[in-house]
């Protein structure tokens, strides 16, 4: 059964309370942006107080400084006049759970989805798989805190990132809600 009917009724709801909202500005009101995960337990707008037109939300699986989420990030600044950028992980996060060769030797056995296990992801599927999966780096996570030092790393040396850009580093509790301090991200950073 599809979920089309409940989102498009959803829309329907929402965009009959739309109000001024069509009004606001282009540029994020408060002028950050953050990278994070496409893990649907996050809702960047409560754990960081954001309104629509507050901040851009990066998402992607992990939250990692991939090409596509630095592009983004560089669009944020440079035509739309972000001034801050965080990088928040979180924990529990399903990147944790794999690697590269687990991904790509489900993906070559099968197209289904995998089931999760108590020794990991595991094929259930009987499709065909590709070896396409081969040339794609899945950017998993071993260790989240380093994770988030790589990130901020990679961000900061980026030769389109001004230096004057502080990144902050953060990891999201899914158990508590609270955003944790990545000490060497927010070292690596903060503008010299």
């Amino acid at each position: 059964m599809s979920i089309l009917t409940e989102v498009l009724q959803a829309n329907d709801d929402y965009a009959a309370a739309f109000g001024a909202k069509g009004e606001l500005a282009l540029p994020p009101a408060r002028g950050f942006a953050i990278l994070t995960c496409m893990d649907a337990r996050l809702d960047p707008a409560k754990y960081a107080g954001l309104s629509e037109g507050d901040a851009h939300v990066i998402r992607n699986a992990g939250g990692r400084a991939s090409d596509d989420a630095i592009r983004s990030l560089v669009i944020s600044y440079k035509l739309l006049g972000t001034r801050e950028w965080f990088v928040i992980h979180h924990s529990n996060c399903g990147m944790e759970f794999f690697t590269d060769d687990v991904m790509r030797g489900l993906l070559a056995s099968s197209l289904d989805t995998a089931a999760l296990g108590d020794d990991g992801f595991y094929d259930i599927g009987t499709a065909p798989g590709s070896t396409e999966a081969n040339y794609i780096d899945w950017l998993t996570i071993s260790d989240n805190a380093r994770s988030v030092v790589e990130d901020v790393t990679r961000i900061r040396n980026h030769p389109l990132v001004p230096t004057r850009i502080p990144i902050y580093g953060y990891i999201y509790d899914v158990t508590t809600g609270r955003l944790i301090e990545v000490h060497d991200a927010i070292a690596a950073g903060i503008p010299a």
